[in-house]
């Protein structure tokens, strides 16, 4: 559904973020996009949804580019929750939970009770429902966040690309955002997510993409991308890998240097 073709991105006057990057994203997979910071996680969600264009290579969605489809055609197929939400006005919880059905709106642009619907779904899912009439510059950054998913979630989309949705919350709504994902992929959809969280993605996603510092990337399966040598190269830290016994599920525990403990 989504491919990278030998994508380059540099910034203006800067060295390049990403190299050569060639990824393939089936219909109905549920990629976790990782590395430490600077290693381009956002830029590979900027790129995907044509936010940015690549100074090498191409984005596909479906084969066709991104940056040449429609935006409402492409609000239609992808939905996002992005780091930089940049919303001017006082709007309301629900008001913005109701974006996300602007793409599926009749000619005359006016919600039906369908639309409405939706996003009291998404908000009830998100746990956001009591925050309906607040306005959006009230609440606290993992309400903002949740409030975000919701409008994601309305939009009813075959693919979610989103920027560490799961940031600003506490342990208890990280997991219940991973759960609603994990159930949007088991429908089917498309989930691309930027998460530091190295633990939620080995439970939750079924291949990883590691972006390292001067473009390199690796991609494969959890067991492949998660082991000791590879986070230690990445992220230059010690890691006690292990598989919990109830899950199946790799988990991580980072070893510091200060106590002494040895690989």
């Amino acid at each position: 559904m989504i491919k990278f073709e030998q994508v380059t991105f540099a910034y203006r006057d800067g060295e390049p973020v990403l190299r050569d990057l060639s990824l393939e994203v089936p219909r109905g997979q549920f990629l976790g996009v990782i590395g430490p910071n600077g290693a381009g996680k956002s830029t590979v969600v900027r790129l995907a949804l044509g936010l940015v264009q690549p100074s090498g290579g191409r984005v596909l969605l479906d084969g066709a580019d991104v940056g040449r489809i429609g935006r409402r055609a492409f609000a239609r197929a992808v939905a996002a929750v992005t780091q930089e939400e940049a919303l001017e006005f006082p709007f309301t919880a629900m008001e913005v939970v109701l974006m996300g059905r602007t793409a599926h709106l009749g000619p005359l642009g006016f919600e039906r009770a369908s639309d409405v619907a939706a996003a009291e779904r998404a908000m009830a899912e998100t746990g956001v429902a009591h925050l309906a009439s607040r306005p959006l510059h009230a609440l606290s950054g993992g309400e903002r966040k949740r409030v975000l998913l919701a409008r994601a979630l309305a939009q009813d989309p075959q693919v979610l690309v989103l920027d560490e949705p799961a940031a600003a919350l506490d342990i208890r709504h990280q997991v219940a955002i991973f759960d609603l994902l994990a159930e949007r992929h088991r429908r089917g959809v498309t989930v691309i997510v930027v998460v530091h969280d190295l633990n939620l993605a080995a439970a939750y996603c079924e291949r990883l993409l590691l972006l390292e510092p001067g473009g390199r990337a690796a991609l494969g399966t959890v067991e492949e991308i998660l082991t000791w040598s590879r986070v230690r190269e990445a992220f230059g830290v010690d890691v006690y890998v292990g598989v919990n016994e109830i899950t199946g599920h790799r988990f991580l525990i980072p070893m510091s240097r200060l106590t002494g403990a040895k690989r």
